[in-house]
């Protein structure tokens, strides 16, 4: 009788308890980057420097809705690790596409693109940067034409 009881609570809980995903971002969010490389709100969180040994960097980035960063190169080329949200990515001279939570972009050498969150949207990423080649280099604003653009 006991253990009819005990299965029955445990039926009634599995049935009437909510089980709540954790969603939190591994990393804190950062400082608000001040930086003026983008549009909107950006917070920046380094999460490792280069050294002797590993000539790359790791950086977690956090947009607003509708933040992104302007045109850029990386000499070297960059890994985007998409944690949260859905954003948008543009290399020159081809269509925006949406990238979403679980997403790896590559970067390539050399190519100019953009990156940013969607207009309802947050969005987070760990890049990965390597530094061989030098840093970032930076362009023009990303047009709201070119933002509005990406489908």
């Amino acid at each position: 009788m006991m253990k009819q009881i005990f299965y029955s609570i445990l039926l009634l809980a599995a049935f009437s308890t909510k089980a709540v995903a954790q969603d939190a971002s591994i990393f804190p969010k950062g400082e608000i980057s001040n930086t003026d490389n983008h549009t909107g709100t950006v917070w920046l969180t380094e999460l490792n420097k280069p050294d002797s040994v590993f000539n790359f960097s790791l950086a977690q980035a956090t947009f607003a809705p509708g933040a992104k960063l302007d045109w850029h190169i990386h000499p070297a080329g960059q890994y985007l690790l998409i944690t949260e949200g859905t954003g948008y990515y543009q290399e020159k001279g081809k269509a925006g596409q949406i990238i979403r939570k679980g997403d790896v972009i590559t970067c390539l050498p050399g190519v100019a693109h953009w990156h940013g969150a969607a207009p309802n949207s947050s969005f987070t990423y760990v890049a990965a940067t390597p530094t061989t080649k030098g840093k970032t280099i930076w362009l023009q604003r990303v047009t709201d034409e070119e933002y509005k653009s990406v489908k």
